[in-house]
């Protein structure tokens, strides 16, 4: 692929990097709903879990259905252009926002029709993620991709990072003292995201956004074929376990300061900005480690890029450094492992999932800040895990790409079904011993970035 060509795709790139932002910042909102309607509804552990069970169940349905549909027909987004999926799940998911302040403005809201909201919410997104991970991998070289797709998931938990602290503050604080109660706290930020959306499906559709396959090469396939690539079938389970793991920290992470840390919710949604923002350091980290460039300068790069986003993060929070320090320790612990892992996508996966069981252990195994720091940690070691399994999981598909990318969303279903499980744990022995479900998922992970992702199969049809 010539240089020129590459230059053409920077433009959808960035487009492409702003719808990153802004489902990332809807996706994390989550976290802040499950200890809001709890507290609204009188919910137990699990009841609040289930908002992430209809907000990810969604991607399984919609993924489902785009896969049997791949499969007996033909791959939809050869039909209908990438660009235009992506429209659609944007229009999707803006009527699922002003549905959710439509309820939420009710005199008797109910919890069933939050739920619905969600999962309207979270079918629009399995439309997105269906369409834009493999469209970034595909503007580019091939051997770059995991830089890419790594960069536009940076900017995803830009807004994972900002929405912990937004979106507490007006939910738990700002609409709620301002002659509001219950439910509709929540009433006039959905109703503006419901708003920026309808936008920004306007800007993509007018966009300089490839609509059609960006391989002219590729012809409409009535089979199953992507299931015959081993190391997709087991990248399958592992977007499932990450997932999984990922949603069931961040989703249990408030009521865990609360009821172990006696913090209040206003307090403890800044220390979730540290979770989702270690994400985001991670995957820009990631995105300069993965690339091309000179190991020199990309070492500064990344030590750069690891302090301005740190920077970030500690200034829009109300966090003292006293109290981050475990963070930065853990940060210097990122940044040599990615030196170990030699810019390989399998080998930093296998590595980050490693460390990710040891922090786990520790915050099972000691209390006080080491505890809470060692949860909040596993964020950035979190970072590169989506990006690295999607693009190592699809390598070498060809024809079968966008249908192993539908393979691939289906399985964050991992997101629907793990945190309930959690919740359920957290009911019937307690909060704290619950998080040893995740540690089980990352596991399998380091399996994967070190053995799973290299099993394939050696002659294709």
């Amino acid at each position: 692929m010539s240089n020129t060509k590459s230059t053409n795709y920077i433009v959808p790139l960035v487009t492409l990097t702003t719808l990153f932002f802004m489902w990332g910042f809807i996706t994390c909102l989550n976290d802040i709903l499950i200890p809001f309607l709890k507290g609204v509804f009188e919910l137990s552990h699990f009841q609040a879990n289930l908002v992430q069970f209809a907000f990810f169940a969604a991607y399984f349905v919609i993924s489902l259905i785009y896969f049997i549909v791949s499969a007996t027909l033909g791959d939809p987004i050869l039909k209908v252009g990438y660009k235009n999926t992506i429209v659609a799940g944007l229009f999707i998911s803006s009527i699922a926002c002003f549905l959710f302040f439509w309820e939420a403005a009710s005199v008797d809201p109910q919890f069933g029709i939050f739920l619905f909201s969600l999962f309207l919410l979270g079918g629009g997104f399995a439309f997105l993620q269906i369409a834009a991970n493999p469209l970034v991998s595909l503007l580019g070289p091939a051997d770059t991709a995991s830089s890419r797709l790594n960069f536009t998931q940076g900017f995803n938990s830009l807004g994972t990072t900002i929405a912990p602290v937004i979106g507490g503050y007006f939910i738990f604080k700002y609409f709620v003292t301002d002659n509001t109660s219950g439910a509709t706290a929540v009433q006039i930020p959905y109703l503006f995201l419901a708003s920026v959306l309808l936008v920004l499906a306007g800007i993509i559709y007018f966009a300089n956004i490839p609509n059609g396959n960006i391989d002219s090469s590729e012809k409409l396939e009535h089979k199953a074929g992507a299931l015959r690539y081993p190391h997709l079938v087991f990248g399958m389970i592992g977007i499932f376990c990450y997932v999984g793991a990922e949603v069931t920290i961040g989703s249990n992470l408030i009521s865990y300061m609360t009821e172990y840390h006696k913090l209040d919710e206003v307090l403890a949604t800044p220390f979730l900005a540290y979770y989702w923002g270690g994400a985001m350091i991670g995957r820009f980290m990631g995105s300069i480690s993965m690339s091309k460039m000179a190991s020199l300068t990309k070492y500064i790069l990344m030590a750069v890029a690891a302090i301005a986003t740190f920077a970030l993060i500690y200034f829009i929070t109300d966090v003292t450094m006293k109290e981050v320090i475990y963070f930065l320790l853990f940060l210097v612990l990122n940044y040599l492992v990615f030196i170990a892992a030699r810019s390989l996508p399998s080998r930093t996966l296998g590595y980050f999932a490693g460390v990710n069981i040891i922090l786990i252990g520790i915050m099972l195994l000691v209390s006080g800040n080491l505890s809470l720091w060692a949860i909040l940690g596993v964020g950035l070691f979190n970072s590169i895990m989506f990006s690295n399994i999607f693009t190592l999981a699809i390598d070498g598909l060809g024809k079968y790409t966008s249908q192993g990318s539908s393979l691939l969303v289906m399985m964050i279903l991992g997101g629907a079904l793990l945190p309930p499980l959690q919740g359920l744990i957290a009911d019937k022995v307690n909060l704290h011993i619950s998080f040893i479900l995740p540690l089980f998922c990352y596991a399998y992970l380091m399996w994967y970035g070190l053995v799973g992702c290299n099993i394939r199969k050696t002659t294709h049809n």
